[in-house]
């Protein structure tokens, strides 16, 4: 490293790997983000790409983004505007410098900023700098594409392949900034194309040059930035994204049950990297069934929970509205379901790379007749893991169908992931029927929980048959009498009521003059906000429910306890209308945006320092 730079430590920092769709910014971002979480720092991540399946090259709507935030301490949001933004061609500087801040530094590649490029990319003039008001003085030129081309010139790999490369030399050119070692980074290749070790040499040698193009140039300027984890907690860490941590937090459940796990699934944007996921895992037990469409995802997944095993089906929105039959199937036979829906912007197909939290009414009453089913939101991509497992033994424990709400927010993003130890997490004990209710048991005996017992298929003594229409309590035929219906109705409604759930738990100022209340998984903007303001000066707490139906016992408490209360979402109301029906004289604010994109901290804090002002 040269004498007359130094190295300067930072709290945090935001990068933006932006380009073609095909430029591979969503794996350079991923590689940057599991080094930073494997040295200890806390990260957050938000992909944004758009739903084309290939826009045309250069084209503005073509452009695919992944934003990083690293920081030395526990960071909550991908952050609002980056520090560093990487621009591989025209159309991503048009469209992503937005999201710079007015001092970020800026990479571009000189070889994509042709006439051509920048006529695609509606560039009235060549000083495409001076027309954005960008001052050069911030910029790294780097003629990417060239040196990429001169460094892989004797590799044997053609021009298309060589091109792919790309993305790793401004990978290796941002680790250079910010001091990374490559070593984590070039044993992430090597698993990733293990089956074409020459694919992965040939990234690693791009990364290094890309590298050693930072240090001989000095292209940072003046400083190589560092951002030192302070609070390590010792274990073993990776990155990991929302939609992972839940497959892995339903294979824990499954092996803390004793039970085969089973994942009836259709692909769909976002969620079809669960059913990705867990297909790699047949050694641990996991059954996958890709079925032919939504319906048959979710009436297999019933099947297989009838036959004892813990049972599954993964979708997004408008699955949830196919599925919405077989899932009152599970409500009415009260068979353990899991229903993970990864929310992505509506209505029907609507914006299916972007993220919303609008399916909460559908998840709370979207089926016909009186059909309550227990709904978890999860608050992080990290928390995704926990909140899986706890809908499993929801489901398992207590007989019912359960939903968890993520999103393409959480479920695309990425978090720094401490392995834990399932010898940690609760027994799961489902309520099998006893041996000595043999000869007595029918199918809706029920335990002082009036949860029904279960009986798996397969043990003497125990046959039974469940279906669709409306059973005898005591019997369990076929009943049309007006009594037992309003019976069987209320024991189902009882059933969900009980189920115990934690507190939701007051974060900030106790005593504050305001209160932010949230649901799932705005979490860390709305964390972030309260933390901006309660260094402000300004008495702020913030209560986020993970826990939707039922809700939690305090929830009444809480939420007349404070002078003001403002209730954040991305949509137009859904949680404040659920929260007014259920606490009588509850009138909060509101704060509604349906944009398909993360919060924006800022304008949250704007937003609530008008309301704590009145």
């Amino acid at each position: 490293m040269s004498e007359n730079l130094k190295i300067e430590n930072l709290d945090s920092v935001v990068v933006r790997f932006s380009g073609d769709s095909g430029d591979g910014m969503q794996l350079a971002g991923n590689i940057f983000s599991t080094i930073s979480a494997t040295v200890g720092n806390s990260i957050s991540t938000f992909p944004d790409y758009p739903a084309d399946i290939r826009a045309p090259q250069g084209s503005l709507t073509g452009v695919s983004g992944f934003q990083v935030h690293i920081g030395a301490e526990k960071v909550y949001t991908p952050g609002d505007k980056c520090d560093v933004l990487v621009a591989m061609n025209a159309a991503a500087l048009k469209t992503q410098y937005k999201y710079a801040k007015p001092n970020a530094t800026i990479i571009v590649d000189t070889d994509s900023f042709k006439s051509a490029d920048l006529q695609k990319a509606q560039f009235a003039t060549e000083d495409y700098l001076g027309e954005m008001g960008i001052d050069p003085d911030r910029v790294i030129r780097c003629p990417l594409t060239s040196m990429v081309k001169d460094c892989l010139a004797d590799s044997g790999m053609d021009n298309k392949s060589i091109l792919k490369c790309r993305n790793m030399f401004a990978l290796g050119l941002v680790c250079w900034l910010f001091d990374r070692n490559l070593e984590i980074a070039f044993n992430f290749l090597k698993d990733k194309f293990a089956k074409k070790p020459g694919v992965a040499e040939a990234n690693i040698k791009v990364i290094q040059a890309g590298y050693d193009y930072g240090h001989n140039t000095h292209s940072s300027a003046t400083n190589v930035y560092r951002i030192e984890s302070k609070n390590k907690v010792k274990g073993r860490y990776m990155d990991i994204t929302g939609n992972k941590a839940t497959a892995y937090g339903l294979i824990a459940a499954a092996e803390k049950a004793g039970l085969r796990l089973y994942l009836g699934s259709y692909p769909i944007t976002p969620a079809t990297d669960i059913l990705h996921e867990l297909s790699k895992h047949k050694s641990l037990d996991v059954i996958t069934v890709q079925c032919e469409d939504e319906i048959a995802g979710c009436s297999s997944a019933v099947g297989a929970s009838f036959a004892g095993a813990l049972a599954a089906t993964s979708t997004s929105g408008p699955g949830i509205c196919l599925k919405s039959e077989a899932m009152n199937l599970a409500v009415i036979l009260e068979l353990p379901l899991v229903v993970l829906d990864v929310q992505r912007g509506g209505p029907a197909t609507g914006l299916p790379t972007k993220s919303e939290q609008t399916d909460l009414l559908q998840a709370l009453y979207g089926r016909n007749g009186e059909s309550p089913m227990p709904v978890i939101a999860a608050l992080s991509p990290t928390d995704c893991f926990d909140a899986a497992y706890d809908a499993c033994k929801i489901a398992l424990e207590h007989m019912t169908p359960v939903i968890l709400l993520t999103d393409a927010f959480l479920g695309n993003g990425s978090a720094a992931f401490k392995l834990p130890n399932l010898a940690d997490y609760p027994a799961i004990n489902p309520p099998y029927v006893p041996e000595d209710l043999l000869g007595k048991w029918t199918p809706y005996m029920r335990n002082e929980e009036m949860v029904r017992y279960w009986a798996v298929p397969g043990r003497k003594g125990f046959t039974h048959i469940l279906g669709g229409l409306e059973k005898d309590d005591k019997t369990g035929a076929i009943s049309t009498n007006p009594e037992n219906h309003d019976l069987m109705c209320r024991k189902r409604a009882e059933k969900i009521a009980k189920i115990a759930v934690p507190d939701v738990e007051v974060l900030g100022d106790q005593d504050a003059e305001l209160l932010i209340v949230g649901f799932g998984s705005t979490y860390g903007h709305l964390h972030a906000a309260m933390d901006e303001m309660r260094a402000a000066g300004k008495k702020v707490a913030l209560a986020q429910f993970k826990y939707i139906n039922p809700l939690p016992k305090n929830t009444a408490e809480v939420l007349k306890k404070f002078k003001k209360v403002v209730v954040a979402e991305q949509n137009l109301g859904q949680f404040a209308g659920y929260l007014r029906m259920k606490v009588d004289g509850f009138v909060p604010f509101q704060f509604n945006e349906v944009k398909g994109q993360p919060f924006v901290v800022s304008e949250l804090v704007d937003a609530f320092n008008e309301i704590y002002a009145k």
